[in-house]
Protein backbone atom coordinates (compact mmCIF):
# COMPACT_ATOMS: atom_id res chain seq x y z
CA UNK A 1 0.00 0.00 0.00
CA UNK A 2 0.72 3.79 -0.87
CA UNK A 3 2.33 5.79 1.97
CA UNK A 4 -1.03 7.77 3.26
CA UNK A 5 -1.43 10.96 1.35
CA UNK A 6 -2.55 13.95 2.59
CA UNK A 7 -4.54 15.59 -0.35
CA UNK A 8 -5.82 19.58 -0.23
CA UNK A 9 -7.90 21.87 -2.04
CA UNK A 10 -6.75 24.46 -4.07
CA UNK A 11 -9.25 26.82 -5.51
CA UNK A 12 -6.38 29.42 -6.70
CA UNK A 13 -3.37 30.30 -6.88
CA UNK A 14 -3.32 31.36 -3.55
CA UNK A 15 -4.78 28.58 -1.92
CA UNK A 16 -2.21 26.02 -3.85
CA UNK A 17 0.53 27.88 -2.22
CA UNK A 18 -0.87 27.99 1.28
CA UNK A 19 -1.37 24.06 0.51
CA UNK A 20 2.72 23.61 -0.50
CA UNK A 21 3.75 25.74 1.99
CA UNK A 22 1.92 23.64 4.83
CA UNK A 23 2.65 20.17 3.53
CA UNK A 24 0.26 18.53 1.14
CA UNK A 25 1.17 15.70 -0.50
CA UNK A 26 -1.08 15.96 -3.52
CA UNK A 27 -3.46 18.90 -4.81
CA UNK A 28 -6.63 18.37 -6.39
CA UNK A 29 -7.91 22.04 -8.29
CA UNK A 30 -10.21 22.66 -11.17
CA UNK A 31 -10.33 24.04 -15.14
CA UNK A 32 -12.28 26.63 -16.07
CA UNK A 33 -15.15 23.71 -17.22
CA UNK A 34 -16.40 20.48 -16.12
CA UNK A 35 -15.50 21.33 -12.07
CA UNK A 36 -17.88 20.69 -9.32
CA UNK A 37 -17.03 23.94 -7.81
CA UNK A 38 -17.67 27.18 -10.42
CA UNK A 39 -17.15 30.34 -7.29
CA UNK A 40 -13.33 29.80 -6.62
CA UNK A 41 -11.33 31.36 -9.59
CA UNK A 42 -10.08 28.01 -10.67
CA UNK A 43 -7.24 28.05 -13.22
CA UNK A 44 -7.44 28.34 -16.87
CA UNK A 45 -4.39 26.45 -19.05
CA UNK A 46 -1.69 29.20 -18.59
CA UNK A 47 -2.66 28.73 -14.72
CA UNK A 48 -3.10 25.10 -14.86
CA UNK A 49 0.62 24.65 -16.15
CA UNK A 50 1.87 26.94 -13.79
CA UNK A 51 0.17 25.37 -10.99
CA UNK A 52 1.86 21.68 -11.84
CA UNK A 53 5.15 23.57 -12.54
CA UNK A 54 4.99 24.91 -8.96
CA UNK A 55 3.66 22.27 -7.53
CA UNK A 56 6.37 19.36 -9.47
CA UNK A 57 8.81 21.71 -7.83
CA UNK A 58 7.78 20.70 -4.69
CA UNK A 59 7.21 16.84 -5.13
CA UNK A 60 4.00 17.85 -5.00
CA UNK A 61 1.36 15.70 -6.72
CA UNK A 62 -1.97 17.71 -8.62
CA UNK A 63 -5.01 16.02 -9.36
CA UNK A 64 -7.36 17.74 -12.33
CA UNK A 65 -11.07 17.82 -11.12
CA UNK A 66 -13.42 17.17 -14.22
CA UNK A 67 -15.60 15.61 -11.97
CA UNK A 68 -19.19 17.33 -13.08
CA UNK A 69 -22.49 15.59 -15.31
CA UNK A 70 -22.05 17.65 -18.33
CA UNK A 71 -24.90 17.58 -21.17
CA UNK A 72 -24.36 16.34 -24.43
CA UNK A 73 -23.36 20.21 -25.81
CA UNK A 74 -20.31 20.04 -23.55
CA UNK A 75 -18.57 17.19 -25.15
CA UNK A 76 -17.65 19.04 -28.07
CA UNK A 77 -14.93 20.69 -25.52
CA UNK A 78 -13.87 18.02 -23.63
CA UNK A 79 -11.06 16.88 -26.28
CA UNK A 80 -9.51 20.24 -25.43
CA UNK A 81 -9.94 20.25 -21.78
CA UNK A 82 -7.65 16.73 -21.51
CA UNK A 83 -5.54 18.04 -24.23
CA UNK A 84 -4.62 21.27 -22.06
CA UNK A 85 -4.42 18.93 -18.89
CA UNK A 86 -1.86 16.38 -20.59
CA UNK A 87 -0.05 19.59 -22.20
CA UNK A 88 -0.11 20.90 -18.23
CA UNK A 89 1.03 17.36 -16.84
CA UNK A 90 -1.44 16.74 -14.22
CA UNK A 91 -0.53 13.67 -12.42
CA UNK A 92 -4.43 12.30 -12.65
CA UNK A 93 -7.92 13.51 -13.52
CA UNK A 94 -11.16 12.92 -11.02
CA UNK A 95 -14.19 12.28 -13.27
CA UNK A 96 -17.41 10.99 -12.32
CA UNK A 97 -19.13 10.34 -15.35
CA UNK A 98 -18.56 7.18 -17.71
CA UNK A 99 -19.07 8.87 -20.55
CA UNK A 100 -15.76 10.92 -19.92
CA UNK A 101 -13.99 8.16 -18.65
CA UNK A 102 -14.19 6.61 -21.73
CA UNK A 103 -13.34 9.56 -23.86
CA UNK A 104 -10.09 9.88 -21.39
CA UNK A 105 -8.95 6.47 -21.82
CA UNK A 106 -9.32 7.24 -25.61
CA UNK A 107 -8.09 10.91 -25.61
CA UNK A 108 -5.34 10.16 -23.26
CA UNK A 109 -4.50 6.28 -22.49
CA UNK A 110 -1.95 6.83 -19.94
CA UNK A 111 -3.70 9.40 -18.12
CA UNK A 112 -4.61 8.01 -14.59
CA UNK A 113 -8.02 8.26 -13.53
CA UNK A 114 -9.42 8.47 -10.23
CA UNK A 115 -12.91 8.33 -10.03
CA UNK A 116 -14.83 10.72 -7.85
CA UNK A 117 -17.07 10.32 -5.06
CA UNK A 118 -19.88 11.59 -7.19
CA UNK A 119 -19.94 8.14 -8.90
CA UNK A 120 -21.37 7.22 -5.82
CA UNK A 121 -18.81 3.98 -5.32
CA UNK A 122 -20.41 1.96 -1.89
CA UNK A 123 -19.17 -1.67 -2.71
CA UNK A 124 -16.49 -4.04 -4.25
CA UNK A 125 -17.96 -5.21 -7.41
CA UNK A 126 -18.29 -1.05 -8.39
CA UNK A 127 -15.01 -0.67 -7.78
CA UNK A 128 -13.73 -3.59 -9.29
CA UNK A 129 -15.57 -2.24 -12.32
CA UNK A 130 -14.36 0.65 -12.94
CA UNK A 131 -10.35 -0.58 -12.12
CA UNK A 132 -10.86 -3.10 -15.07
CA UNK A 133 -12.49 0.02 -17.24
CA UNK A 134 -8.83 1.53 -16.41
CA UNK A 135 -9.70 3.22 -12.63
CA UNK A 136 -6.45 3.69 -10.25
CA UNK A 137 -8.00 5.20 -7.61
CA UNK A 138 -11.99 5.30 -6.53
CA UNK A 139 -12.91 8.49 -4.20
CA UNK A 140 -15.79 6.25 -2.21
CA UNK A 141 -19.04 7.40 -1.05
CA UNK A 142 -18.90 9.38 2.10
CA UNK A 143 -22.03 6.90 3.32
CA UNK A 144 -19.56 4.28 3.92
CA UNK A 145 -18.38 3.72 7.48
CA UNK A 146 -14.83 2.25 8.37
CA UNK A 147 -15.74 -1.34 8.17
CA UNK A 148 -17.18 -1.41 5.26
CA UNK A 149 -14.00 0.23 4.08
CA UNK A 150 -12.09 -2.35 5.20
CA UNK A 151 -14.54 -4.78 3.57
CA UNK A 152 -13.87 -3.23 -0.40
CA UNK A 153 -10.05 -2.81 0.13
CA UNK A 154 -10.20 -6.57 0.84
CA UNK A 155 -11.81 -7.26 -2.36
CA UNK A 156 -9.67 -5.28 -4.68
CA UNK A 157 -6.70 -5.17 -6.15
CA UNK A 158 -3.92 -4.04 -4.83
CA UNK A 159 -2.95 -1.25 -6.74
CA UNK A 160 -6.28 0.28 -6.47
CA UNK A 161 -6.00 3.25 -4.46
CA UNK A 162 -9.14 4.23 -1.75
CA UNK A 163 -9.41 8.03 -0.69
CA UNK A 164 -11.97 9.13 1.27
CA UNK A 165 -13.35 12.63 2.37
CA UNK A 166 -11.57 12.90 6.39
CA UNK A 167 -12.27 16.79 6.62
CA UNK A 168 -14.67 19.51 5.78
CA UNK A 169 -18.71 20.50 4.66
CA UNK A 170 -20.87 17.62 4.36
CA UNK A 171 -24.01 17.13 1.71
CA UNK A 172 -26.94 15.98 2.77
CA UNK A 173 -27.59 14.38 0.11
CA UNK A 174 -26.17 10.83 -1.23
CA UNK A 175 -22.55 11.91 -2.32
CA UNK A 176 -23.25 15.72 -3.44
CA UNK A 177 -26.38 14.29 -5.70
CA UNK A 178 -28.36 17.46 -5.26
CA UNK A 179 -31.82 18.36 -6.82
CA UNK A 180 -32.49 21.20 -4.19
CA UNK A 181 -30.31 23.96 -5.64
CA UNK A 182 -31.44 23.70 -9.03
CA UNK A 183 -34.78 23.27 -8.26
CA UNK A 184 -35.13 26.37 -5.81
CA UNK A 185 -32.59 28.70 -7.68
CA UNK A 186 -31.92 27.21 -10.99
CA UNK A 187 -28.16 26.81 -9.72
CA UNK A 188 -27.36 22.64 -10.45
CA UNK A 189 -25.09 21.77 -7.85
CA UNK A 190 -24.36 18.77 -10.26
CA UNK A 191 -22.50 21.10 -12.17
CA UNK A 192 -20.30 22.91 -9.70
CA UNK A 193 -23.26 26.11 -8.58
CA UNK A 194 -24.76 24.51 -5.58
CA UNK A 195 -26.54 27.59 -3.88
CA UNK A 196 -26.55 25.27 -0.44
CA UNK A 197 -30.28 25.38 0.24
CA UNK A 198 -29.59 22.83 3.10
CA UNK A 199 -27.94 25.80 5.42
CA UNK A 200 -31.34 27.61 5.23
CA UNK A 201 -33.72 27.86 7.73
CA UNK A 202 -37.55 27.09 6.65
CA UNK A 203 -40.82 27.71 7.89
CA UNK A 204 -44.37 26.14 6.67
CA UNK A 205 -46.11 28.61 4.83
CA UNK A 206 -50.22 28.38 4.49
CA UNK A 207 -51.28 29.15 0.84
CA UNK A 208 -53.91 31.74 1.86
CA UNK A 209 -51.58 33.19 4.52
CA UNK A 210 -48.26 34.01 2.53
CA UNK A 211 -47.63 36.80 5.14
CA UNK A 212 -47.56 34.40 7.97
CA UNK A 213 -44.71 32.04 7.93
CA UNK A 214 -45.11 29.11 10.53
CA UNK A 215 -41.96 27.61 12.32
CA UNK A 216 -41.29 23.72 11.58
CA UNK A 217 -39.71 23.03 15.16
CA UNK A 218 -37.64 20.26 15.02
CA UNK A 219 -35.21 21.34 18.11
CA UNK A 220 -35.39 23.80 20.78
CA UNK A 221 -32.04 25.53 19.22
CA UNK A 222 -33.44 25.74 15.82
CA UNK A 223 -34.62 24.80 12.52
CA UNK A 224 -32.17 23.91 9.86
CA UNK A 225 -33.88 20.44 9.19
CA UNK A 226 -31.05 19.91 6.66
CA UNK A 227 -28.09 21.23 7.69
CA UNK A 228 -25.23 18.85 8.10
CA UNK A 229 -22.27 19.46 10.89
CA UNK A 230 -18.63 19.72 9.14
CA UNK A 231 -16.33 16.38 9.10
CA UNK A 232 -13.27 15.89 11.24
CA UNK A 233 -11.35 12.86 10.98
CA UNK A 234 -8.13 13.80 12.73
CA UNK A 235 -8.51 11.77 15.96
CA UNK A 236 -8.60 8.54 13.77
CA UNK A 237 -6.08 8.85 11.19
CA UNK A 238 -4.74 5.68 12.64
CA UNK A 239 -8.11 3.72 12.19
CA UNK A 240 -8.49 5.34 8.30
CA UNK A 241 -5.04 3.53 7.24
CA UNK A 242 -6.22 0.34 9.15
CA UNK A 243 -8.90 0.41 6.97
CA UNK A 244 -7.23 0.58 3.79
CA UNK A 245 -7.30 4.35 3.28
CA UNK A 246 -4.30 5.71 0.64
CA UNK A 247 -5.26 9.12 0.48
CA UNK A 248 -7.01 11.74 2.94
CA UNK A 249 -8.67 14.09 1.33
CA UNK A 250 -9.69 17.83 3.34
CA UNK A 251 -12.98 19.48 1.24
CA UNK A 252 -12.78 22.98 1.00
CA UNK A 253 -11.50 24.73 -2.93
CA UNK A 254 -13.92 27.29 -1.72
CA UNK A 255 -12.71 28.29 1.40
CA UNK A 256 -9.92 30.47 2.29
CA UNK A 257 -6.29 30.12 1.86
CA UNK A 258 -5.94 30.20 5.84
CA UNK A 259 -8.44 27.48 6.20
CA UNK A 260 -6.04 25.42 3.48
CA UNK A 261 -2.86 26.48 5.66
CA UNK A 262 -4.35 25.44 8.84
CA UNK A 263 -6.20 22.18 8.20
CA UNK A 264 -3.58 21.07 5.63
CA UNK A 265 -0.74 21.77 8.45
CA UNK A 266 -2.62 19.55 11.11
CA UNK A 267 -3.51 16.44 9.05
CA UNK A 268 0.23 16.67 7.96
CA UNK A 269 1.41 16.96 11.63
CA UNK A 270 -1.56 14.01 12.29
CA UNK A 271 -0.19 12.00 9.58
CA UNK A 272 3.97 12.57 10.42
CA UNK A 273 3.01 11.27 14.08
CA UNK A 274 1.53 8.54 12.97
CA UNK A 275 4.06 7.30 10.53
CA UNK A 276 6.67 7.97 13.44
CA UNK A 277 5.07 5.34 15.48
CA UNK A 278 2.16 3.43 14.03
CA UNK A 279 1.43 1.04 16.69
CA UNK A 280 1.46 3.98 19.45
CA UNK A 281 -0.29 6.72 17.34
CA UNK A 282 -1.19 9.80 19.91
CA UNK A 283 -2.64 12.61 18.37
CA UNK A 284 -0.74 16.06 20.74
CA UNK A 285 -3.74 18.29 21.94
CA UNK A 286 -2.15 20.84 19.85
CA UNK A 287 -2.63 19.73 16.71
CA UNK A 288 -6.17 18.61 16.96
CA UNK A 289 -6.61 21.93 18.55
CA UNK A 290 -5.93 23.40 15.07
CA UNK A 291 -9.19 22.18 13.59
CA UNK A 292 -10.80 24.89 15.82
CA UNK A 293 -9.27 27.62 14.93
CA UNK A 294 -10.75 27.74 11.51
CA UNK A 295 -14.45 28.77 10.57
CA UNK A 296 -16.08 25.37 11.19
CA UNK A 297 -19.30 24.48 11.87
CA UNK A 298 -19.39 22.29 14.96
CA UNK A 299 -17.95 18.47 14.25
CA UNK A 300 -18.58 15.41 13.21
CA UNK A 301 -17.23 12.00 12.14
CA UNK A 302 -19.99 11.70 9.43
CA UNK A 303 -21.00 7.81 8.75
CA UNK A 304 -17.20 6.37 9.60
CA UNK A 305 -18.77 4.92 12.28
CA UNK A 306 -21.51 3.45 11.85
CA UNK A 307 -25.24 5.91 11.63
CA UNK A 308 -24.15 9.25 11.81
CA UNK A 309 -26.87 10.31 14.98
CA UNK A 310 -24.86 13.34 15.85
CA UNK A 311 -24.28 14.71 12.03
CA UNK A 312 -27.19 17.46 12.23
CA UNK A 313 -26.94 21.07 12.94
CA UNK A 314 -30.10 22.91 14.29
CA UNK A 315 -28.67 25.64 15.12
CA UNK A 316 -27.50 28.28 12.56
CA UNK A 317 -26.44 27.98 8.87
CA UNK A 318 -23.36 29.38 9.34
CA UNK A 319 -19.86 28.83 10.61
CA UNK A 320 -18.31 29.35 14.23
CA UNK A 321 -15.21 31.39 13.98
CA UNK A 322 -13.06 32.20 16.42
CA UNK A 323 -9.54 33.76 15.50
CA UNK A 324 -8.63 36.58 12.40
CA UNK A 325 -5.99 36.34 10.44
CA UNK A 326 -3.98 39.71 11.26
CA UNK A 327 -0.80 39.54 9.42
CA UNK A 328 1.39 37.54 7.32
CA UNK A 329 4.87 37.32 7.63
CA UNK A 330 6.98 38.70 4.40
CA UNK A 331 10.62 37.63 6.07
CA UNK A 332 12.70 38.00 9.33
CA UNK A 333 16.40 39.46 10.50
CA UNK A 334 18.35 41.19 12.41
CA UNK A 335 16.36 40.22 15.44
CA UNK A 336 12.97 41.59 13.79
CA UNK A 337 9.55 39.82 11.96
CA UNK A 338 8.65 41.97 9.13
CA UNK A 339 4.83 41.48 7.73
CA UNK A 340 2.03 43.14 6.09
CA UNK A 341 -1.71 43.58 7.66
CA UNK A 342 -4.80 41.51 7.05
CA UNK A 343 -6.93 42.72 9.83
CA UNK A 344 -6.81 45.81 12.78
CA UNK A 345 -5.10 44.69 16.10
CA UNK A 346 -3.32 46.39 18.36
CA UNK A 347 0.18 46.86 20.59
CA UNK A 348 -0.37 44.68 23.59
CA UNK A 349 -2.40 41.98 21.93
CA UNK A 350 -1.09 38.25 22.10
CA UNK A 351 -1.03 36.73 18.64
CA UNK A 352 -0.15 33.69 17.53
CA UNK A 353 1.88 32.80 14.60
CA UNK A 354 1.72 29.79 12.98
CA UNK A 355 4.53 28.15 10.64
CA UNK A 356 4.08 24.75 8.48
CA UNK A 357 5.70 21.77 10.28
CA UNK A 358 5.78 23.28 14.47
CA UNK A 359 2.64 23.92 16.92
CA UNK A 360 2.05 28.09 16.99
CA UNK A 361 3.91 30.14 18.73
CA UNK A 362 2.68 32.51 21.08
CA UNK A 363 3.52 35.83 21.49
CA UNK A 364 2.99 39.52 23.28
CA UNK A 365 3.71 41.92 20.77
CA UNK A 366 4.32 45.25 23.11
CA UNK A 367 6.26 47.21 20.36
CA UNK A 368 5.70 47.20 16.79
CA UNK A 369 6.22 49.58 14.32
CA UNK A 370 5.11 50.61 10.85
CA UNK A 371 7.01 50.38 7.41
CA UNK A 372 8.84 53.51 7.84
CA UNK A 373 10.00 52.33 11.56
CA UNK A 374 7.85 54.61 13.65
CA UNK A 375 6.63 52.95 16.98
CA UNK A 376 2.32 52.54 16.42
CA UNK A 377 0.39 51.89 18.75
CA UNK A 378 -2.68 50.14 16.37
CA UNK A 379 -2.35 48.33 12.91
CA UNK A 380 -5.24 49.75 11.09
CA UNK A 381 -4.50 49.98 7.73
CA UNK A 382 -5.21 47.42 5.07
CA UNK A 383 -2.01 45.36 3.59
CA UNK A 384 0.51 48.04 6.10
CA UNK A 385 3.63 46.91 6.68
CA UNK A 386 4.72 46.36 10.01
CA UNK A 387 7.42 44.79 12.25
CA UNK A 388 8.13 43.85 15.94
CA UNK A 389 11.21 42.57 17.33
CA UNK A 390 11.42 38.87 18.05
CA UNK A 391 13.84 36.03 18.95
CA UNK A 392 12.50 33.81 17.01
CA UNK A 393 11.91 33.40 12.49
CA UNK A 394 9.20 32.04 10.71
CA UNK A 395 9.50 30.93 7.12
CA UNK A 396 7.78 33.63 4.39
CA UNK A 397 4.11 33.19 4.51
CA UNK A 398 3.58 32.28 8.00
CA UNK A 399 0.48 33.13 9.59
CA UNK A 400 -0.29 35.90 12.15
CA UNK A 401 -3.36 35.27 13.91
CA UNK A 402 -5.13 37.03 16.79
CA UNK A 403 -7.94 34.85 19.38
CA UNK A 404 -11.32 35.92 19.16
CA UNK A 405 -13.53 35.08 22.41
CA UNK A 406 -13.15 31.07 22.20
CA UNK A 407 -16.59 29.85 21.88
CA UNK A 408 -15.83 26.71 19.73
CA UNK A 409 -17.02 22.94 20.98
CA UNK A 410 -14.13 21.19 21.17
CA UNK A 411 -16.04 18.15 21.32
CA UNK A 412 -16.02 16.04 18.04
CA UNK A 413 -19.09 13.50 18.32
Amino acid sequence: MMRPEVLAPAGDAERLQAALDYGADAVYLGGTMFGMRAGPANFDAAGLHEAVAKAHARGVKVYLTCNTLPRSNELALFPQFVSEAVSAGVDAMIVADIGLMTMIRELAPAMPLHMSTQTGIVNYASANALYKMGARRVVLARELSLEEIFEIRRHIPEDLEIEVFVHGAMCVSFSGRCLLSAYFTDRDANRGACAQPCRWKYSLVEEKRPESPMPIVEAPEGTYILNARDMCMIDHIDKLVEAGVSSFKIEGRAKSAYYVSVITNAYRMAMDCYLADPQHFQLPEWIRNEVFKVSHRKYCTGFFFGHPNACQYYESGGYIRTYDVVGIISHCGGGRVYATQRNRFFAGDTVEILAPGREPAVLKLDEIYNGEGERITTVNHAMMDFSFPCALTFPENSIIRLPMEDTADKMIP
